[in-house]
């Protein structure tokens, strides 16, 4: 681990395995942290922002530090896309896809750096001047998921550094390595000690970190039921939370659409990442009079999709990340056949492969009250819902207790910008699916979180605004009457 600038055993000496989930076995040994090591870690973070080098650094200081860190990834972008496909199962060209598209996570928000600039404000008053402060929030807890842990850490991590707060990172122990390597990455970058510790271990750590009263934020990816528990204890000290929460997000494709294009962004909405992914298309929406072409493209393609090693060029989709993630998936699959829905491809584990593959599956006849239709899976399964109108297709979409993405498929320019000004959603795409941007904000509605990450939007989360008033007559008052 790293705490204060050194990297560290767990204080206790425990350990823990992290697994390859497609070849089944330990090929790491990380520490087990506990709550010791999370005190040891938040106050380190808390010394460094009050007192340390970094406490004293100008903004453009702070920018320097994060191009540096962008080249440096940039320079070590395919090891660590190989180390993070290995922990997580995610094929590697998407990992390799992520990690060469996140210096500019560090390039964006450096720049963002020196543009924290706070307003003045026209005083009712003649004898002030008013004027604001945007300053660092203090000690930020980043806990990540294990499905894109890198990416999902540097969407808090880069706006946090460039805002001037510190942090202590909790990456998920299904995948902890990946960010135990950007921990190098960030001491050789030359960022002082204490400004970003991170720490491994289960759910000791994640509870002794969301509970620590020297915490001022806590940034969270996850479960929406984990997100929820830790806002409630968030809440008892009052620390300010931030939560990229889980999804069910509608794909709608009208009868206009190009439904080779739609058929596509279908599949990559879904099957890609192996459903694994906050924003997963995993309700398919259809108009009525293409329902059945769309859905004959899509188990076609399903049918040639190829599983197999993440590491092979050639893979399409890899395995399920962990054990109980596996299970998870299975029992939403038999959930769904128990409620009547009709399995047209999939349903299983795959009979070649076994293990932790989970077959692409494609479900119709499914209706909005399903829990396939309602409840995330986070795998590789499609729900095929059928709409006969834009009314229609509106309010099933907006049926959800989530909101965080959607898309539209649709020629009709005038359709594509209607329908997403009325889904609630933190991110609509139209006639595209699982397109992201360090510019632009990504959150959700409902129960999909709080908060947005990325773009000047992101970095104001990590951030306080102070109100200065400046007498400016200087003379003496009566001090019953100041003001």
């Amino acid at each position: 681990m790293t705490i204060d600038g050194a990297e560290v055993a767990a204080t206790s000496g425990a350990t823990f395995e992290s697994l390859d989930p497609f070849a089944g076995v330990a090929w790491a040994m990380v520490p087990d942290g506990s709550a010791e090591d999370v005190d040891k870690a938040v106050k380190a973070a808390r010394k460094a922002f009050r007192f340390g080098p970094w406490s004293a650094m100008t903004s453009s200081q702070r920018a320097a530090l994060l191009r540096r860190l962008g080249d440096i990834v940039a320079r070590d972008a395919e090891e660590l896309a190989r180390l993070e496909s290995t922990d997580n199962g995610k094929l590697y060209r998407e990992m390799l896809g992520q990690w060469r598209y996140i210096p500019e996570w560090f390039y964006y928000f450096a720049g963002m750096a020196d543009k924290l600039q706070g307003d003045t404000i026209p005083s009712d008053r003649p004898n002030f001047f008013i004027y604001t402060r945007r300053e660092p929030i203090g000690v930020v807890a980043a806990i990540t998921p294990w499905n894109s842990p890198a990416l999902l850490l540097v969407f808090k991590l880069a706006a946090g550094l460039a805002a001037g707060c510190t942090f202590v990172i909790k990456p998920s122990e299904h995948t902890p390595v990946s960010t135990l390597e950007l921990m190098k990455r960030i001491k050789e970058a030359g960022f002082p000690d204490g400004v970003v510790n991170v720490v491994t271990g289960q759910g000791a750590v994640g509870a002794a970190l969301v509970g620590h009263p020297m915490v001022d934020k806590i940034a969270f990816t996850g479960a929406t039921d984990t997100g929820k528990a830790i806002a409630a204890v968030a809440a008892r000290n009052l620390t300010r939370v931030s939560l990229e929460l889980g999804g069910k997000s509608p794909n709608i494709v009208f009868a206009d659409a190009d439904l080779e294009t739609a058929a596509n962004g279908a599949v990559a909405g879904i099957f890609a990442a192996t459903g694994q992914t906050c924003m997963a298309g995993s309700r398919l929406l259809v108009q009525e009079g293409v329902r059945d072409a769309l859905v004959a493209k899509l188990v076609e393609r399903a049918s040639t999709i190829k599983l197999g090693n993440p590491m092979d060029p050639e893979t399409e989709m890899g395995p399920v990340a962990n054990a109980p993630q596996l299970q998870k998936v299975l029992d939403c699959i038999e959930k769904a056949k128990a409620e009547g829905a009709k399995c047209l491809y999939g349903g299983m584990i795959d009979p070649e492969l076994g293990g932790n593959f989970v077959q692409p599956t494609i479900f119709d006849r499914v209706n909005n009250s399903m829990f396939i239709a309602r409840e995330e899976v986070f795998g590789p399964v499609l729900s095929v819902i059928t709409f006969r109108d834009e009314e229609e297709a509106i309010e099933i979409a907006n049926d959800t207790k989530f909101g965080l993405a959607a898309a539209v498929w649709t020629q009709n320019i005038h359709r594509g910008h209607r329908v997403a000004h009325r889904l609630r959603a933190g991110t609509v795409w139209i006639n595209a699916y699982r397109v992201v941007s360090c510019a632009a904000p990504f959150g959700g509605f409902g129960e999909s979180g709080l908060g947005r990450e990325n773009g000047m939007d992101g970095i104001r989360e990590f951030t306080e605004t102070k109100s200065v008033f400046v007498e400016l007559s200087g003379e003496t008052r009566d001090p019953f009457k100041m003001g």
